[in-house]
């Protein structure tokens, strides 16, 4: 599987358009936790990444990494740990209003079931 890309296919769109690289990548499992972890905690090993990450397989990890590595939102220097670059820092931003949204729909699909969330 080749790492979304702009100007590239992408899986659900054949433009090219960098909105539906950007879904495409984000929408990988784990790429979003892996950006989370290292946006909350700063730079991290390998090791305490994967811990941090609920244990997921070295083999996922290394995949996800080497994806947003060349995607050029995960940096890392030989030897040393895994950091966001800041394109990561850009989208993190970006993706706060998304998560604040989030929050506010889930508060109105629990005020039209009664009060009794099965949300969280």
């Amino acid at each position: 599987m080749t790492t979304p890309m702009p100007g590239r296919e992408v899986r659900g769109s054949t433009t090219g358009r960098p909105l539906m690289a950007a879904l495409d990548l984000f929408g990988r499992r784990w790429i979003l936790r892996i950006l989370w972890e290292l946006q909350e905690a700063g730079p991290l090993g390998f090791r305490p990444l994967q811990q941090r990450c609920d244990g997921m397989s070295s083999s996922v990890l290394h995949q996800r990494l080497a994806e947003l590595r060349e995607a050029r939102l995960v940096e890392q220097a030989p030897g040393t740990d895994y950091r966001l670059a800041p394109l990561a820092r850009q989208a993190c931003a970006a993706l706060a209003g998304l998560s604040q949204w989030s929050e506010s729909w889930a508060a109105e699909l629990d005020g039209l079931d009664g009060g009794e969330s099965t949300l969280r």
